[in-house]
């Protein structure tokens, strides 16, 4: 192994590798290090009980993946395939109604008219505003560097669809649904959707977003989708591009230091004495607070970067995930008379008032392990039966849960048991076949435990960073820092965590424009998609 490289990359997960593919494809040489044996992140797929039965603790559902710019230049569509369900959310309530979304606007219309006809038109007002912002501005932000706020404004505003947009974001979710519309249980849906992760949270719903989430919640073109034999299939897909562009990856590599020589960044110092150089580069793909207080060093850092750094905040809740290996797939209570809900993607299950939800996630606010459930829920191998034996099944529930309750995260683990059987409880009465005779195993996974497998999830922060709305877009981590040839490329830089790719794609353009290289891809242009906007839609002149 050599102990020179033109980049080092910190953190073998999804940005890293997207990363070190396109760089390595430049000609220049790149090693990835990775703490763990394994690599992926987020991207894991494991046997925790029976064999056969997999399970995906982190990440299961990803956004709009086959339309990504880097799965289409990577060429990952010949090793990595993925499954577009027609079904994405459903609602089961206890009296047999339920609602679903379909990708198609006229079945989740017809859904929603069951409730009210208002709402439904509601809906398709929405649904066509949402559809057109998205496939002009909002895939296009997602994988470029945020724009400064004044001439992002500027841009949208010289189209039709831009100043729509502009109106949209400057809404707060929760508000903007409580207002539209007039159900209840269409209200409890349309949040379920549009919050981070189809898991309904209020701090993901109650802020403003500059990143635009409320055209997610009405947008049907762009959705999840299921990697076909595991999430873990995406990462072994984007490690073989990774080896075939000549790159090298380095496992059980924890790195102990970043090297900085005159104020920039030369190396990375491994904690087992190794110790190894960076011509060119060093990214982080991992945390802000371990890569700068652990990594770099607060001595190293001027005063405002050092506030930056201190005022970065991280989710304030975790997930507990309750996975079920079964004889057979869950059986919703209404589909008898709706079908569709044994194809949905993902369950909002629990909730039947806006009242059941604040009050659970006020106590998860608290610090309280919440006496009151309601969880998001589904069912993978509705989708790929590769994840399960022959007739058998898989199933999940994240349930929202504080990192540390009462000040304390191992004080989750003498009520782990108690916990997994009230959510199971809560479940069944959703899914009446969930009897114990059907469940084969139940697999706890708590932020106390995945915290302590990836350390970047930072106090059971799933997403490396919160989403909130000052800290997204221009007002993002960023990528370049005070380090010369040390940048920020993971989670906590835009577009923010979940499977995006979009950190390690984007920082792909930076490093190689800042050395001097012509990228061979063609790099997303922002800028370029908000002025086609203006020629498309042009927005009519102030009076």
């Amino acid at each position: 192994m050599s102990d020179t490289y033109d980049g080092l990359i910190i953190g073998a997960g999804q940005h890293g590798l997207i990363l070190g593919t396109y760089l390595s494809r430049l000609g220049l040489k790149i090693a990835v290090l990775e703490r763990r044996l394994q690599f992926g992140g987020g991207l894991s797929t494991i046997e925790p009980g029976p064999p056969g039965f997999y399970q995906n603790p982190h990440s299961i559902n990803h956004f709009n993946i086959t339309e990504t710019p880097w799965y289409k230049d990577l060429g990952l569509s010949a090793t990595v395939d993925y499954v577009t369900p027609q079904y994405e959310f459903a609602q089961p309530h206890l009296d047999g109604s339920s609602l679903v979304i379909s990708r198609d606007a006229e079945e989740t219309i017809a859904s929603i008219a069951q409730f009210s006809k208002k709402d439904a038109e509601t809906f398709r007002e929405w649904n066509l505003r949402s559809e057109k912002i998205s496939n002009a501005i909002f895939l296009a932000e997602r994988y470029s560097e945020p724009l400064a706020e004044a001439e992002r404004v500027a841009l949208l505003e010289k189209s039709e669809i831009g100043r729509d947009f502009l109106q949209i974001i400057e809404r707060q979710p929760l508000d903007l649904v409580k207002e539209l519309f007039e159900n209840e249980k269409v209200q409890l849906l349309m949040l379920f959707k549009l919050s981070l992760f189809g898991t309904v949270l209020y701090d993901a719903v109650s802020e403003k977003s500059p990143m635009g989430a409320a055209v997610r919640g009405f947008d049907l073109s762009a959705g999840y989708q299921v990697c076909v034999g595991g999430s873990w299939n995406l990462a072994r897909g984007l490690m073989e591009q990774f080896i075939r562009a000549g790159g090298t990856f380095i496992n059980k590599a924890e790195a102990a230091r970043i090297v900085v020589d005159g104020g920039r960044a030369t190396g990375v110092e491994l904690t087992d004495g190794r110790s190894l150089k960076a011509r060119q580069f060093v990214a982080s793909c991992i945390d802000v607070p371990q890569t700068w207080n652990k990594l770099v060093g607060r001595d190293q850092l001027p005063a405002d970067y050092l506030e930056k750094i201190d005022n970065f905040k991280q989710t304030a809740w975790g997930l507990f995930g309750v996975h079920l290996a079964l004889k057979e797939a869950p059986r919703y209570v209404g589909s008898d008379a709706n079908p569709a809900l044994h194809k949905s993607l993902k369950y909002n299950v629990g909730a039947e008032t806006m009242e059941d939800l604040f009050g659970l996630h006020q106590q998860v606010a608290e610090g309280r392990i919440p006496d009151l459930v309601s969880f998001g829920t589904g069912n993978i191998t509705a989708f790929d039966p590769s994840q399960a034996p022959e007739g058998g099944s898989t199933a999940y529930a994240w349930y929202a849960m504080p990192y540390a309750p009462d000040g304390d995260p191992e004080n989750i683990e003498p009520v782990k048991e108690e916990i997994t059987r009230k959510v199971i409880d809560k479940w069944r009465e959703y899914a009446p076949n969930l009897t114990d005779d059907n469940i084969v195993h139940a697999w706890t996974y708590t932020p106390n435990d995945y915290t302590k497998e990836i350390t970047n999830m930072v106090e059971g922060d799933i997403f490396v960073g919160s989403f909130g709305g000052d800290q997204s877009m221009w007002n993002h981590f960023g990528y370049r820092t005070p380090i010369s040839n040390l940048y920020m490329a993971g989670s906590p830089t835009h577009p923010g965590g979940a499977i995006s790719g979009g950190a390690g794609y984007i920082v792909s353009r930076i490093i190689a424009e800042d050395l001097g290289l012509k990228p061979w891809w063609t790099p997303i242009d922002v800028r370029a998609a908000m002025e086609e906007a203006a020629r498309q839609s042009p927005a009519a002149p102030t009076v």
